[in-house]
């Protein structure tokens, strides 16, 4: 059998890797944190392409390492632990976070600006839920257009890198050249916190694009794909993600440099923003007038239009394999749930999703760098279980700290912050580093047995 792809659909693989990753988070976080970081844009950068560039990239190739992503990945855990964590990061990455968020930030950065405020656009359905009508129609028009093109994974290379994403990349291009022929501003003042932890704010702030729980999801349905196309041995599977990963990992670095130099050079047309969306809308509105805005309009309603589908694709594949549901009525499913939930509103979403990140990503960072170290592991089942249950905690730690600030529930901060005021990294809510790498290395002294020997 033939297991090679031709150029284009090599190349098409690529660019629908990079157009899955490419959405809300991506087009939103980078350019409030570039203002943010000012002078100490290069530090913020780095640290934040280490966990949006360089970790979904290291993620892909641990999926191609053991050929089946999460499902793989988890065989040393507890049974049932992996298909739990991995109904959990689906649930997190699709109906529950990441998609909605991409219908609603479609609607707030490229529907709105262009239609304005409606008058009578409230719908009171009680005293506590009041919808925006606009952003209801919007937002369930947005995603029958993802249930569209999720329909088919046998054309989704044909609908997604060889048609959106070309077009998304030359919008990106116009306006990155845009920022670096005419920026609108000098480096500015880093804020207080960016003053001497530019990196470590940058490394978190890379969490919040959820690119490598998506590139765990989307590594199962590239291989699926590949076998699609013929390409089913080992060998050859893990070419082509590994090419994948890199033409989408040099994608998104492109993109993410562009919009931190726009951010970094944007606090004269947009002081004091409160999200990434008001800099880039008011930096576009300055650089290029009213044609600015619907570039902008075309580069946030394809990247989130390109990642719902993605993530729809990837939830439904998953699901069905769990239930007797099959995959095209999970993506009837998730396409109503991801319409309801975006009615919750775009700030609601984000800072809910901020505790649970900070709980989940360095599990899933520990998952990522326990499996390209386990064919050296002397007892792999015990390291996998003792690195993962030591990162547990810690990051539950920070995690709940982030709940008891987003609940106002001070006491418990301040109790929880007594507790790790000693640890390092601990205030940037990275207290899990250092103990989680230490036991990384002690587990090589753990003792195997015959039967790991034999395995």
């Amino acid at each position: 059998m033939n297991q090679r792809l031709s150029r284009a659909d090599t190349i098409g693989l690529g660019l629908m890797t990079f157009a899955f990753f490419l959405g809300a988070g991506n087009i939103i976080f980078p350019p409030l944190e570039g203002q943010l970081a000012g002078t100490n844009v290069l530090y913020a950068m780095f640290g934040f392409l280490l966990t949006a560039v360089g970790l979904p990239l290291v993620s892909i190739i641990a999926v191609a390492r053991v050929g089946g992503g999460l499902p793989s990945m988890t065989t040393d855990l507890p049974k049932g632990t992996g298909t739990l964590a991995a109904v959990l990061l689906f649930i997190i990455i699709g109906p529950a976070f990441a998609t909605p968020r991409t219908g609603l930030v479609a609607y707030e950065m490229a529907i709105k600006p262009l239609i304005g405020t409606l008058e009578d656009n409230q719908l009171t359905l009680s005293a506590d839920i009041i919808l925006d009508k606009t952003q209801a129609i919007v937002t369930s028009l947005f995603f029958v257009v993802t249930l569209f093109f999720s329909w088919s994974r046998g054309k989704l290379i044909d609908n997604i890198g060889k048609i959106l994403t070309p077009a998304l990349f030359l919008l990106l291009i116009c306006l990155a050249i845009g920022v670096i022929v005419a920026p609108q501003g000098a480096l500015s003042t880093p804020a207080a916190s960016y003053q001497d932890n530019a990196f470590t704010k940058g490394f978190i702030g890379g969490y919040n694009t959820m690119d490598t729980f998506a590139a765990l999801m989307f590594g199962m349905l590239l291989v699926d794909i590949l076998r699609s196309k013929g390409v089913t041995e080992p060998k050859s599977t893990y070419k082509y993600l590994v090419i994948a990963g890199l033409i989408a990992a040099a994608g998104l670095a492109f993109v993410y440099i562009s919009l931190f130099w726009l951010g970094a050079t944007s606090s004269t047309v947009a002081p004091g923003a409160e999200n990434g969306g008001v800099v880039l809308a008011a930096y576009v509105q300055a650089l290029f007038g009213q044609p600015g805005q619907w570039i902008l309009s075309g580069v946030v309603l394809l990247a989130c239009l390109t990642t719902a589908v993605g993530l729809v694709s990837a939830c439904a594949d998953y699901f069905s394999t769990l239930t007797p549901l099959r995959y095209r009525q999970w993506v009837i499913v998730l396409c109503i749930i991801c319409a309801l939930v975006a009615n919750v509103g775009l700030s609601q979403l984000i800072a809910l999703s901020v505790p649970v990140l900070l709980a989940l990503y360095p599990l899933t960072i520990a998952l990522v760098a326990l499996t390209f170290i386990r064919p050296w592991l002397p007892n792999p089942k015990y390291a996998f279980r003792t690195v993962m249950f030591v990162a547990l905690i810690f990051s539950l730690l920070d995690g709940m700290r982030g709940i008891a600030g987003l609940q106002n529930v001070g006491w418990i901060k301040s109790l929880l912050d007594s507790q790790t005021e000693y640890m390092p990294l601990a205030a940037q809510g990275m207290a899990w580093v250092l103990p989680t790498a230490i036991v990384m290395l002690l587990v090589f002294l753990i003792p195997g047995n015959k039967k790991t020997a034999v395995n």
